[in-house]
């Protein structure tokens, strides 16, 4: 019994596929402030998440009024 390969998965050679494009399209100088400009923008986007989480769990709390 043969499986079909998981829909939405990334393996290595997809992977491999789309850096070298990256590669090609903005070259090899530009590729770090990319990664660095990503990893901020996903940071940034976690503590927001977290900001929300916490602001919900407090309106949640019975006798606690927000400000």
């Amino acid at each position: 019994m043969t499986h079909a390969p998981a829909m939405g998965m990334i393996g290595t050679q997809e992977l491999l596929i789309i850096l070298v494009i990256l590669l090609f399209i903005f070259g090899g100088s530009r590729l770090p402030q990319l990664a660095k400009g990503l990893g901020k923008s996903i940071r940034e986007f976690k503590q927001g998440a977290t900001g929300i989480e916490d602001a919900a769990s407090l309106a949640e709390t019975p006798g606690r009024q927000l400000d």
